[in-house]
């Protein structure tokens, strides 16, 4: 019998999911197990090679790359799951959604600390290779649709455990207060 193929990626976010997913330690072992990864830093897959069971989204959607990355997972995943707050509700970086992007370009360009009088010609990068920035930071359910929601910045590695290892073995989810607290 196959196992289950997970894919993983981080949009706009700082990889701390990621590094949460890691902090399972050794049960990454029983994970490998357990699953197949495609299309994850995990495994360093840069596409999809097949379609995978369960996606892992980390980061929300600050621009059009962003955006299609998060469709591709929609499209080669079965199960599509938002973990992280940046995921869930924008995060940190959707504090930039009440400046307009006109104001964060010169602020990041002209007018910042680290970049006034290093940019004497005042050009804002505008080139077509660099993704096109969004009018603000969305979550990812926002884009497209997303099965399951991890809380937490980041999410606790037991609570990450305990969801795939429940929707891989189709047992229940083991939650208790202390996985998903955050005080």
């Amino acid at each position: 019998m196959s196992k289950p193929v997970i894919a993983t990626a981080t949009l706009a976010g700082c990889f701390g999911c990621h590094m949460s997913l890691l902090d399972i330690d050794e049960k990454i072992l029983d994970l490998i197990e357990l699953v197949e990864f495609n299309k994850s830093p995990i495994d360093d897959i840069k596409n999809f090679t097949k379609k995978c069971d369960i996606g892992l989204i980390e980061g929300g959607c600050c621009n059009s790359e962003n955006v299609h990355v998060l469709k591709d997972f929609r499209k080669n995943c079965n199960i599509l799951i938002s973990f992280g707050e940046c995921a869930i509700m924008g995060g940190l970086p959707a504090y930039r959604n009440p400046i307009p992007i006109k104001e964060c370009l010169e602020e990041a360009y002209l007018n910042g600390p680290s970049v006034k009088g290093h940019n004497e010609s005042g050009i804002i990068p505008n080139d077509e290779e660099i993704p096109m920035m969004l009018d603000k930071v969305y979550p990812c359910h926002e884009i497209v649709k997303i099965d399951y929601f991890l809380p937490g910045c980041p999410p606790s590695a037991e609570l990450i455990w305990n969801a795939l290892t429940a929707l891989i073995t189709g047992n229940e989810m083991e939650l208790s207060y202390e996985i998903i607290k955050f005080d």
